[in-house]
C-alpha cells in the first residue's frame, strides 16, 4: 500500500507576543514573531482506497528521538472534533472532491499545553504529506486557504519559514533569523490558552511595533503579555522561568505556555537538568532556517 513515513512536524516558539487591541468579535489583535525549532512530532501515512480517515497513536517512551519507543498501541480512530490531523484531512477532502483516504499514525514528542504549536503543526504537515499521498498539485497559497480554519497558527507551518506576525494570527511575513540555541522548558502542569484569553486582568493595549524595531534586537526584544495572567494561573511556570534565570539565562514563556525558553549564548552548554521528580522536560533546540518539509509544495507566486 502506498504510504508516506517519517512526516516531521516542527514546534515553534514565540519570541515575543504582544496583544495590541480587541475586535468587536472579540479576537485579539497581536504581534509575534513565529520561530521553526528542530522539536518533532513524526507522521506517518498510510494510504486507504475506501475514503475513511483513521488515526492512531506512537506513544513516545522516550521523547529524545522517534526509535526510542514502544510498540505502536492503535486506538480507536480520532473523532473529527478532537484532532486536528483528522480535521485537516476532512478540510482536504472536502476542498479537492478527493475519495481516497488515509491512516494517520502521531509520535508525538512536542508537549501539549505547551505553546509552541504541535496539534497546529501536525495539521500543517498532514495537509503537506496528503497534497502528496493523494496526488493533488494544490500550491502552498491554496493549502493555506485551507488551513486557515483549522486554528490560527496552521498557515504559519505551511508557510515554510518563520514568521512576522500580526493581525488575529492571519499576517504573515517571512523573515529570516540567526542560527541559533535555545532552552526549551516544559513544566508538568498546561494551561488553558481559553482562560488566559478571558481573563479580565490580561493586557491588551501594548504599543504597536514595527519589524524594524524588532529587527534590532531580535533575541532580546518584547516581551510576552500573557505570561503574567498563565503565571498567575500555573505557578510553575514562574519556577521554570526562576530555574533558568538562576542559570544566568534570561527566560520567558511561549504563546500561551506553559513551556518556557531563553537563548543560549555561543559557548554556554547546560551542565545541569531539572529534577526528575518535578516531571519537567528541558530539551536543547536550535532554530530553522525553513520547514523541512517546504519544498513538497510549490508556491503560487
Amino acid at each position: 500500500m502506498k504510504s508516506i513515513q517519517g512526516v516531521l512536524a516542527p514546534a515553534k516558539l514565540n519570541l515575543f507576543l504582544h496583544i495590541t487591541g480587541q475586535r468587536a468579535d472579540g479576537y485579539h489583535l497581536l504581534q509575534s514573531v513565529f520561530m521553526l525549532i528542530d522539536w518533532y512530532d513524526y507522521l506517518d501515512f498510510e494510504l486507504r482506497p475506501d475514503g475513511l480517515i483513521e488515526r492512531v497513536d506512537l506513544r513516545a517512551e522516550n521523547a529524545q528521538n522517534r526509535q526510542s519507543t514502544v510498540p505502536a498501541q492503535p486506538t480507536q480512530p480520532a473523532l473529527p472534533g478532537q484532532d486536528l490531523c483528522v480535521l485537516a484531512a476532512l478540510a482536504l477532502k472536502k476542498a479537492t472532491g478527493c475519495d481516497l483516504g488515509v491512516r494517520i499514525t502521531l509520535n508525538k514528542t512536542i508537549p501539549q499545553q505547551a505553546g509552541m504549536g504541535g496539534g497546529s503543526s501536525n495539521a500543517a504537515s498532514t495537509l503537506m504529506a496528503l497534497n502528496r499521498l493523494w496526488g493533488l498539485g494544490l500550491s502552498r497559497e491554496h493549502l493555506m486557504q485551507i488551513a486557515v480554519p483549522l486554528g490560527a497558527d496552521v498557515p504559519f507551518f505551511l508557510l515554510g519559514s518563520s514568521a512576522w506576525v500580526e493581525g488575529i494570527g492571519d499576517k504573515l511575513e517571512p523573515i529570516s533569523l540567526p542560527s541559533a540555541k535555545w532552552a526549551v522548558l516544559k513544566p508538568s502542569l498546561g494551561v488553558s490558552t481559553q482562560q488566559i484569553f478571558r481573563d479580565p486582568l490580561l493586557q491588551r493595549d501594548s504599543k504597536t511595533v514595527t519589524i524594524f524595531d524588532f529587527a534590532a534586537h531580535p533575541f532580546g526584544f518584547g516581551h510576552n503579555d500573557l505570561q503574567p495572567v498563565a503565571e498567575r494561573l500555573c505557578p510553575e511556570i514562574t519556577l521554570a522561568i526562576e530555574w533558568l534565570d538562576k542559570l544566568g539565562l534570561k527566560a520567558r514563556m511561549t504563546g500561551s505556555g506553559s513551556a518556557v525558553f531563553a537563548n543560549l549564548p555561543l559557548g554556554v552548554e547546560l551542565n545541569t537538568t531539572p529534577r526528575a521528580e518535578l516531571g519537567w522536560h528541558l530539551r536543547l533546540c536550535s532554530n530553522l532556517d525553513t520547514h523541512p518539509h517546504s519544498d513538497w509544495v510549490s508556491s503560487d507566486k
